[in-house]
């Protein structure tokens, strides 16, 4: 497989280094990209990069993830108008520990191949380093003229927004690239690849190798991730969408994949998953003589939350998405996990009842207990006309009382009125 003909089908390539192919065809060659660990999880922008480093082991050759521990203090400015915060080391370590979980599942660690994928932390090379011995050893290399011209720079002195830029943050393009030049010296790292407003960043390493050690060293940028209506990628109404399942379940993870638009399903289609060339453009024509059907979308939505979470919980989402827009059994609602159901029905109307109400009669369950209906007569006639269901089976007799049994997880009643209206209720653990 060659690295940079797959990337250039699947749109992942926006400025390479001249020569950066011919050293992939000569040579296994040891390649990185840079994660911050501002968060304990990745969220799905960080997949691109990720995603390059898989198909880089894919094509033979070893790939390196950089958790930056000591970038992560400073702070990159590329893309950024303002400073953010910078974290402690506590939080950066578990953080860190935090994502090597997550990279384990796209990278292999732990095959004895001479391409096994290596996780480091600059901060173990940083941390000893003092301010004398890096301006005198780094900083002499690169001039402050040729560190102004890069674009990160730039917009953010010349902006009328924010505060300009503070000198942490402008020397973070100088630690990136000492970065490279340890990693070079240390593994004979000759490629960093990362997201196109990090080529300033990059280039800066690439030239301080070439300078301390008369190397060469190469560059490769994937174009940055956008949605077809403008809007930014990755973003819900809840904020990122995170690889981590606390932060946002399979399902609604699943849910992000499967309601992409038709034009962002191909885009998106070929950057997160491995599907080969002939597989994507199948489905493509598929999918452009029914639309309606959504392959690209729900292939799109199988293969990525299988990757980052597992088949099992991608088939529990397949599942749970069957409780709003299809067929759905008290089976089904019994089967899936309290989180993900929860994570379904959020925001639908919630009441509460005790545990000493788990089996009440109906009428008074649902106008008293929980105030579903206004009246007894109301609901009456509401089941007299098929339209009430509990747990997703229809409710034939006015008089049925629940029986504790019912209860999904032993707490939940979905209750649904007519085909769209639900209602949760919930008993209070005491």
């Amino acid at each position: 497989m060659n690295f940079v003909e797959e990337l250039t089908w699947r749109g992942m390539i926006h400025d390479i280094m001249p020569g950066t192919e011919e050293i992939l065809e000569k040579e296994l060659t040891t390649a990185y990209v840079g994660i911050d660990p501002t968060a304990d999880s990745l969220h799905i922008g960080h997949l691109v990069g990720v995603m390059m480093l898989k198909h880089f082991q894919h094509a033979g050759h070893r790939p390196m993830a950089l958790v930056g521990g000591a970038t992560g203090m400073i702070g990159d400015p590329s893309g950024k108008s303002q400073e953010r915060n910078l974290l402690d080391e506590k939080t950066l370590r578990h953080n860190q520990e935090c994502l090597k979980q997550q990279i384990s599942k796209f990278l292999d660690f732990t095959t004895d191949a001479p391409n096994r994928a290596v996780m480091v932390n600059n901060y173990d090379w940083m941390k000893g380093y003092s301010f004398l011995d890096f301006i005198r050893d780094v900083g002499k290399h690169i001039t402050v003229n040729y560190m102004m011209a890069k674009d990160s720079v730039k917009k953010r002195v010349s902006s009328e927004e924010g505060s300009g830029m503070s000198f942490t943050e402008f020397t973070y393009q100088l630690v990136q690239g000492f970065d490279y030049l340890h990693l070079y010296r240390e593994y004979n790292c000759k490629l960093q690849m990362g997201g196109s407003d990090q080529w300033g960043n990059i280039t800066t390493g690439t030239e301080l190798i070439r300078r301390k050690e008369g190397g060469e060293a190469f560059a490769l940028t994937c174009p940055l991730i956008t949605k077809s209506d403008g809007g930014k990628f990755g973003k819900t109404e809840d904020g990122n969408v995170w690889l981590d399942p606390k932060r946002t379940s399979p399902y609604k993870f699943y849910q992000f994949w499967l309601n992409v638009s038709d034009e962002d399903a191909e885009k998106y289609i070929r950057i997160f998953t491995m599907l080969d060339k002939d597989m994507v453009t199948e489905l493509a024509v598929k999918h452009a003589d029914a639309p309606h059907e959504r392959l690209l979308q729900r292939r799109l939505a199988e293969e990525v939350t299988t990757m980052v979470h597992s088949e099992e919980d991608y088939n529990m989402a397949v599942e749970a998405s069957e409780i709003l827009f299809g067929k759905a059994t008290e089976e089904t609602l019994k089967r899936i996990p309290e989180d993900m159901f929860l994570s379904v029905f959020e925001g639908v109307p919630h009441f509460s009842i005790s545990p000493e109400r788990m089996g009440a009669d109906l009428m008074t369950l649902l106008t008293e207990d929980a105030e579903i209906f206004s009246s007894k007569g109301e609901l009456r006639r509401l089941i007299q006309g098929g339209g009430l269901s509990i747990n997703k089976e229809k409710v034939r007799d006015p008089e049925a009382s629940v029986k504790p049994n019912q209860f999904i997880n032993d707490r939940y009643l979905l209750v649904q009125k007519g085909k769209r209206n639900y209602f949760l209720i919930s008993v209070i653990r005491k």
